[in-house]
Parts: C-alpha cells; sequence; structure tokens
C-alpha cells in the first residue's frame, strides 16, 4: 500500500443528515451518521492522501448549491480538500445556466455531476434536455462525472460523442456485474467508450459491486486489468469512494487489493493513477 508520493483521492464523500437531506441514507442504516474529514483520516491512518476531491453525495437537488457551500467551509479546515465535484441538474438544459454560473463563483468547484444510477431509463443522458445541458459546461471549463451502472453504459458514448469540448470521467469503472460473473458485455461496452479521447475512468466502487467476501485481488483484478487496459494508464484516477466503500470493506484494505493487482507496475505508471493524472482533470 505504500506509494513513495502522496495519493491523491478522486473520489471522496462528506455528508451530515443534521445539515443537509440526503434521502438515499434512509436505506443505508451504515452510512445513516455523518462523515466528516477526521473520520477520513482515521480510515487512511496508513496511506499518505495528500489531496483530495470532493463528489456530491446525493442530497436533495434543491440543496446543491448549499451542500457545494458546506463543502467550501469544510476545505477552510481541510486543506486537502482540493476540488469539488458538485451536483448540477443539467437535465433542466439551458434552465441549469443560472445554477452553473453560482457553481463556478466557487474556485473549488472543477466539475460537476448529474448521478444517473438510478434512472430507469437507461437512454435518460440522450434526452435533448439533458444533452444541451451537458454541453453548457463548456462555458464554465467544468467536467461531467458519470455516475451509472453496467446496464447504462450502453448509451453513454453517445453522450460523450455529442460533447466532444466536455471531458467526462466514468465514476466506478461503470459498476460492472461482479457479484454475477458478467464481464463479457460490460467488458465490450467499456472498450467502445474508451475509443473516444475525452472520456477517464475512475478506478473505484469496485468492492461494493462485489460480495462482500469475495472482494480481494483474484476476483477484482480482471476488472481493474481491462479498465487499464481500456483507457491506459494517462485516463485512470484512483478513487477511494469513502465511505461507500465501507459497505463492503475498509479503504486501506481496497488500496491494499489496488496494489496486489498493480505489482510489478512501473512508478511512472502508478503515479499517473495515484496523483498526476487527476491533478491535470480536476485542476489541482
Amino acid at each position: 500500500m505504500k506509494l513513495p508520493f502522496p495519493i491523491v483521492d478522486a473520489h471522496v464523500h462528506f455528508w451530515n443528515p443534521a445539515e443537509l437531506n440526503y434521502p438515499w441514507l434512509a436505506s443505508v442504516p451504515a452510512l445513516h451518521r455523518t462523515f466528516l474529514p477526521e473520520d477520513y483520516s482515521a480510515a487512511t491512518r496508513r496511506a499518505k492522501v495528500g489531496k483530495m476531491i470532493f463528489v456530491e453525495s446525493g442530497c436533495v437537488a434543491a440543496q446543491s448549491l448549499d451542500e457545494a457551500r458546506w463543502i467550501s467551509l469544510i476545505a477552510t479546515r481541510e486543506t486537502r480538500l482540493k476540488g469539488i465535484v458538485a451536483q448540477a441538474s443539467v437535465e433542466l438544459g439551458t434552465r441549469v445556466m443560472g445554477e452553473l454560473a453560482v457553481l463556478a463563483k466557487n474556485p473549488l468547484v472543477k466539475g460537476v455531476r448529474r448521478n444517473l444510477q438510478g434512472e430507469t431509463d437507461a437512454s435518460f443522458c440522450l434526452q435533448p434536455n439533458f444533452i444541451t445541458g451537458v454541453q453548457a459546461l463548456t462555458q464554465f471549463n467544468f467536467t461531467f462525472d458519470l455516475c451509472i451502472v453496467h446496464s447504462q453504459l450502453q448509451a453513454v458514448p453517445q453522450l460523450v460523442a455529442r460533447c466532444p469540448e466536455v471531458f467526462f470521467i466514468l465514476d466506478h469503472c461503470a459498476k460492472p456485474a461482479i457479484r454475477d460473473q458478467q464481464i463479457d458485455r460490460w467488458r465490450a461496452q467499456l472498450r467502445e467508450l474508451a475509443a473516444l479521447p475525452n472520456v477517464a475512468c475512475k478506478i473505484s466502487g469496485l468492492v461494493t459491486e462485489a460480495k462482500p467476501t469475495h472482494c480481494g485481488a483474484s476476483e477484482l483484478q480482471p476488472y481493474i486489468r481491462h479498465a487499464l487496459d481500456c483507457f491506459g494508464f494517462d485516463r485512470v484516477l484512483f478513487g477511494g469512494d469513502w465511505p461507500v466503500c465501507q459497505l463492503a470493506t475498509s479503504l486501506e484494505h481496497w488500496l491494499t487489493v489496488l496494489m496486489a493487482v498493480l505489482a510489478g507496475e512501473e512508478e511512472t505508471n502508478l503515479k499517473k493513477l495515484f496523483q498526476s493524472n487527476a491533478e491535470r482533470i480536476y485542476r489541482v
């Protein structure tokens, strides 16, 4: 797990149900409490995390600007917090411009995310207004994080192709069906997406897609290696997905698993994955 340079964790969540409303927490009792930087520090004692990117944590859409402001206040005391991927309702099309303009005034906001994993329509992201809203991100130099599940992956290349000036980051390798050992379709669709130059992939979130008793290096290696093969070391970022990862295992165990898969890899490639790519893509 030890690396000779500080890690940039490109996918960290914080929340406080007393501050903001997170409806999804009601169905996940293990996470239905406050998670703050001091908790993250305790979870990463043996890992040298130098910078982190906060990713919106699923508060109600009406509080998205409040969440960005709250995280900015946290960043005044947690100096490793260098960037925010804020929630934005891009499905509103041009009507999202006001929201984006407010976010753009915050120098910590580097990109936005509109979580898609709960949408039952796999082509939700291809609605004209959604595409228009994403295309508007170029006016603010914002990236777009894609949070989808594997069954939604087929539509995503069309979105990415329609927005060539926007840089996309695929969260959690599109959440492959690791529990069910269904890899072939995901493998082909991920390669199709990776053929587009304006998208990168977070190596994150895989432990919670596997069975808790089967989230070791041997089970996750085929998925990690395929993502690396598709995107190459210039377009991958490490993400801890803390504290969600704790539903399956600790963040430190996830790091241990990933390092085991990467055993023998050149340090230059490790530095891209664990540090420099995130710094470049999120401009931190």
